[in-house]
């Protein structure tokens, strides 16, 4: 599948800026760098949750963002799948219920195939407390997945899990994106993780792009 995003902005966060200007073509980008680079509000640009003070943000021919044209499509609309770090399950639903929040009437066999993928079958009566870190992930993931989504933005989704989990989290990222051939843009400090799941990287320090290309490419740079 070919698949094109178009980051060109500029986002001020109180003395910290943001300064991107890629068009990529790739079904799986990374948004590389350490701690504070920009890579979640470069994210969160995307998702519709920040507004940049100028330029143009697309998914490929569609404008999410274009101060030229005054376009700002609200987040609810842009069809995009967002996990953030912080999972933000219901408490009170079990996994079904926060799987089919937001689905919008999506067909049952979408259902029956997103808890296939994901391996959340056994799971689905299931209240979040009785979830571990590993199962609330992908019960995230497949929330996102079956809101309709034409992309899935994933902000550093193996963070705060232990490492056979981040194996397992893995795992089924690679599988989700290949099952369902669903654009991604992961953001991730680690070069490992990156090199696994996407196929363009780009780097980011201070807010500004050090680097962007094939994956491979770049990361043994690093």
């Amino acid at each position: 599948m070919s698949f094109s995003l178009t980051l060109e902005f500029t986002l001020q966060q109180g003395e910290f800026s943001v300064e991107i200007d890629e068009r990529i073509e790739a079904d799986a980008i990374a948004l590389y760098g350490p701690s504070g680079a920009g890579k979640t509000t470069v994210l969160e640009a995307v998702a519709g949750l920040r507004q940049p003070e100028r330029g143009r943000i697309a998914v490929g021919d569609r404008t999410l963002f274009g101060s030229e044209d005054g376009v700002d499509v609200p987040a609810r609309h842009r069809c995009i799948g967002y996990v953030p770090q912080e999972v933000a399950l219901f408490p009170h639903m079990n996994v079904r219920q926060n799987v089919t929040y937001g689905a919008h009437g999506a067909p049952t066999e979408d259902l029956a195939r997103v808890l296939a993928v994901l391996d959340l079958e056994p799971l689905v009566e299931r209240r979040v407390e009785q979830l571990s870190g590993g199962e609330q992930k992908r019960t995230a993931i497949a929330r996102a997945l079956m809101a309709g989504s034409r992309m899935l933005l994933l902000d550093e989704p193996l963070s705060a899990l232990d490492v056979a989990l981040q194996r397992r989290v893995m795992q089924y990222l690679v599988r989700v994106h290949d099952e369902f051939n669903i654009p991604m843009l992961y953001v991730s400090h680690r070069a490992d993780e990156v090199l696994m799941l996407t196929d363009w990287v780009v780097q980011l320090d201070n807010g500004c792009v050090t680097a962007s290309g094939p994956s491979k490419d770049i990361l043994p740079r690093v």
